[in-house]
């Protein structure tokens, strides 16, 4: 393979990475002494096609040094295996069982669907035995919701939960008809 490097070059490249110098240090000493413009990473390339290791890093011990920076791209990796890392699915009773949502706040008036009118809270109670029949709220329910004031509260998210378990959105588009 051909190199744009001269021998001398190369040399001197040995020498310094056998010193333990930085490769930073070794690109500006090589291009004052032989007038060149290589670069740091010209340097590192050279080393590794020459089979060269590269310099034991820097570490200053003791009170005063440096904490260690943190890994950037460990961290993200971290973060998405958490983020979807498959979790225990709970059949439909057992979801039932740990989440039970009802408000203390409030006395439902138990009111079967055909009797509930256009501004009753329609949050449901019952339904969970075989054969219990579902009743709703019916209190006045709140401007914008379904729920009254107290099972709205109950029912809705977080401001940024909302938006992380928020549903995708595709446009539409319209097809005729054959």
């Amino acid at each position: 393979m051909q190199s744009t490097w001269e021998e001398a070059h190369s040399v001197a490249l040995r020498e310094l990475v056998g010193k333990g110098m930085p490769f930073s240090d070794i690109a500006r000493i090589l291009n004052e002494r032989f007038g060149t413009a290589y670069t740091r990473n010209a340097a590192i390339g050279r080393a590794r096609r020459l089979g060269l290791s590269a310099p034991a890093p820097v570490t200053s011990a003791g009170p005063f040094a440096a904490p260690k920076r943190a890994d950037a791209r460990r961290i993200s990796k971290k973060r998405a295996e958490a983020l979807f890392k498959p979790q225990a699915r709970l059949s439909t009773q057992q979801r039932a069982a740990v989440l039970q949502l009802r408000c203390v706040a409030i006395t439902p008036r138990h009111l079967a669907l055909i009797d509930l009118e256009a501004g009753d809270c329609r949050y449901p109670y019952g339904g969970d035995v075989e054969g219990e029949p579902i009743t709703f709220c019916g209190h006045p329910r709140r401007d914008g919701s379904h729920y009254c004031a107290s099972h709205f509260h109950l029912t809705s998210l977080p401001p940024d939960a909302s938006e992380a378990r928020a549903p995708a959105r595709s446009p539409l588009r319209l097809v005729e008809a054959a």
